[in-house]
């Protein structure tokens, strides 16, 4: 192999080095994009809201208790039972009632028949009486005679009215009887299901002392949430905002519901004694807001925990950027952010924003759907801790 003359040395020089120097530049270079941490401009779903913690109760709930003592006869009901108003759940042994009844009934017919005697001597007392008055008119008899006449007819009629008074108060007494022995078969004061059952078959009850609770029933197609509002934020919730809230046994699955009230003290109220005007600051409070939602599928139990959200302001579809892009606020409250052009370079463009949450912040002016933001260098690293979420690359 002959070697290259010098006139084509050169020539074959210049190509190598051309070689060389776009392979280098195609290995090597770097667009101007490359390792910047971008954010794109998106359409979001934003809410303001105030995170509570609430407990559900039941929306009505009734202890049935006994008005009358004995012994528990029968219990015709169990945990979860659904019952319906006017249902037996009860009965207590009955004798000593019964036999009250019979006494007062007794001394009802004791007074009745009294003042049917009472009604014969007034129509004896009313006979003598006249005859008393004709003879007096016609000078046959005494002043005497006739005066002692009108006071006897007068002393059995105030005997009759006495003796009426006292069957009304015998009919009262039958009465309270009756009812007293109606109290014996305990009945469902509304529709619901039995949640609680304090007492067992043969168990004696006292309604003397107190009125015992036989059992508790509640309706549970409809729950009521209270949920606790620290102070620093009651002053933002009002009736009427919209809520949504989860269980911890379903994370995942929303329940939407209105808030009907915020109670005006908190629960500590109910165990303050009057006397204590101050409440220790190291004491946190709560007010609780009331709401209720719908339960026809018996999911919802009562004490469970709810993990609530009152929005207080939301914005649909709304131009959004990550939370982390803001930085410092200007003076007017306007922010300036890193616009990436075309070209792959960066320009500083101020915006005004809305409302934001936790990852989002609402854009209302300075940027369009589409438009990327640089948020940092990916290789020197963010000084923000965030979360990855629509529109943002790497």
């Amino acid at each position: 192999m002959s070697l290259l003359r010098p006139r084509y040395l050169l020539p074959v020089l210049a190509v190598l080095v051309l070689g060389a120097w776009l392979a280098w530049s195609r290995l090597f270079s770097v667009p101007s994009t490359q390792g910047l941490l971008t954010a794109e401009v998106v359409a979001q779903d934003i809410q303001r809201t105030v995170v509570a913690t609430g407990t559900l109760q039941a929306f009505n709930q009734v202890s049935v208790g006994a008005q009358v003592s004995g012994r528990i006869e029968s219990l015709k009901v169990d945990f979860g039972d659904e019952v319906k108003k006017g249902d037996l759940i009860a009965e207590i042994d009955s004798l000593t009632q019964q036999n009250d009844l019979k006494n007062a009934r007794a001394a009802l017919a004791n007074v009745k028949a009294q003042r049917a005697a009472k009604q014969a001597s007034r129509k004896q007392a009313q006979l003598a009486f006249e005859r008393q008055r004709s003879m007096s008119a016609q000078n046959a008899s005494s002043r005497e005679d006739y005066e002692t006449a009108e006071a006897s007819l007068a002393m059995v009629k105030a005997e009759i009215e006495a003796l009426d008074a006292q069957i009304e108060q015998a009919q009262l007494q039958v009465s309270s009887a009756e009812l007293n022995l109606g109290y014996t078969k305990i009945t469902a004061p509304i529709d619901g299901t039995v949640v609680g059952v304090v007492v067992k078959e043969g168990q004696t009850v006292n309604s003397a002392q107190s009125a015992p609770t036989l059992v508790k029933l509640a309706q549970l197609d409809k729950m009521t949430v209270k949920a606790e509002i620290s102070e620093a934020d009651v002053v933002h919730v009002q009736a009427g905002l919209p809520v949504y809230f989860t269980t911890l046994g379903e994370p995942g699955k929303y329940h939407e519901a209105t808030l009907r009230a915020i109670e005006p003290a908190p629960d500590s109220i109910n165990s303050e004694s009057d006397s204590s005007s101050t409440t220790s600051t190291d004491t946190a409070i709560y007010y609780n807001g009331v709401f209720d939602v719908p339960n026809e599928d018996g999911r919802l139990r009562i004490s469970m925990t709810a993990e609530v959200n009152i929005v207080l302001d939301q914005a649909k579809g709304a131009p959004s950027i990550p939370v982390a892009a803001l930085g410092s606020a200007n003076r007017d409250g306007s922010y300036t952010v890193q616009v990436l052009r075309g070209d792959g370079r960066s320009e500083p463009r101020k915006i005004r924003t809305g409302i934001e949450d936790s990852l989002y912040v609402q854009v209302l002016d300075g940027l369009q759907l589409g438009e990327k933001i640089v948020l940092g260098d990916a290789a020197q690293g963010s000084s923000t801790q965030m979360r990855r979420g629509p529109g943002m690359r790497f």
